[in-house]
């Protein structure tokens, strides 16, 4: 018998003081940078499906690649009764996964978004009617509590969205992960690859201005949010590969000099010509900056899997 429950570890509130607080933060200081979180509410989260059917934008078909071929794999190695999934959106990543899982009890996907959890849930339950279902409406940068499900766990964190997390927060990040894993548990971790600099910047500044429309996406929200008046088309969409970081950073560039008013925060922001707000930072990985990454956090890999063409890598970790 299939059961459904949601758990709002985030008060009412939440959201709207974090983006208050990072737009303050973010417009105020020198460069200036907004959070990639704030492109996801609705309309931003149509544009990211729309990016992921994109031919430039291939993270997304890699890793399904080797979902297909090695789910069968992860599920042998771990004995997963509960899977659990950070950032789990619309859930179809891990379908593969579910699917593989036969002795699975329990998912535990973990969002900010009610709607996403509640529509993803009921999808689920219609094709998986013995399923035990454990929604978090949760912010997975932060410490989480997980509801008592049983063991093994498998904490799946997929899309390569590690990559828009700056190394401090990475380790953070991953050693939150550790916390949450018990003997025997595992982490399976989406990471996107270094490449030639053309096939990634193609990735994030499509020619059909997909993307483009995605990264301005996030002024909307502020104006919407917090009655701003950002002019959208006065700001141009800019992609570039940071060799010595080895990321790509999406950014918004002031064609011209445009004051924005954000009433909610009584803040007036000056921008002169050609001055950029960094929306995004995109990590890509090499198998041994990730392994060093995992060890330092506690945990260890045993396995690498990567697509037939090498651009984009699954790994299994379990904790030391």
């Amino acid at each position: 018998m299939s059961t459904f429950q949601l758990t709002r570890t985030l008060p009412d509130d939440a959201m709207a003081a974090a983006l208050r607080a990072d737009v303050m933060h973010g417009l105020t200081r020198t460069p200036k940078e907004l959070p990639p979180k704030w492109f996801y509410d609705a309309r931003g989260s149509e544009l990211f499906e729309e990016i992921t059917r994109l031919p430039e934008y291939y993270p997304t078909r890699a890793e399904r690649e080797i979902l297909v071929a090695r789910s069968a794999r992860i599920a042998a190695e771990t004995g997963a009764r509960t899977l659990v999934e950070l950032g789990s959106g619309s859930s179809e990543k891990t379908r593969h996964i579910l699917d593989a899982l036969t002795e699975l009890h329990s998912y535990v996907p973990v969002d900010v978004s009610e709607s996403a959890l509640t529509g993803a849930a009921e999808a689920l339950l219609a094709e998986r009617p013995e399923l035990h279902v454990h929604a978090l409406i949760a912010d997975f940068t932060r410490s989480l509590t997980l509801p008592e499900t049983p063991g093994p766990r498998l904490v799946a964190f997929l899309g390569g969205t590690i990559g828009n997390l700056l190394p401090g927060e990475r380790q953070a990040f991953l050693r939150s992960v550790r916390a949450m894993l018990s003997p025997g548990d595992a982490l399976l971790l989406g990471t996107d690859l270094v490449k030639e600099e053309a096939v990634l910047v193609a990735a994030y500044d499509d020619a059909a201005g997909v993307t483009a429309e995605f990264n301005r996406n996030v002024l909307a929200v502020i104006n919407r949010e917090l009655g701003a008046d950002f002019p959208l088309d006065d700001f141009a969409h800019v992609a570039l590969w940071n060799a010595e970081e080895e990321w790509i950073e999406m950014r918004l560039r002031a064609r011209d000099a445009v004051t924005v008013k954000i009433r909610e925060l009584d803040l007036v922001v000056s921008f002169v010509a050609g001055e950029e707000i960094r929306t995004e930072v995109s990590a890509k990985f090499r198998q041994e900056g990730v392994r060093a990454e995992l060890a330092e956090a506690g945990l260890k890999m045993s396995e690498w899997w990567t697509d037939a063409a090498g651009r984009f890598a699954l790994s299994l970790s379990t904790a030391v």
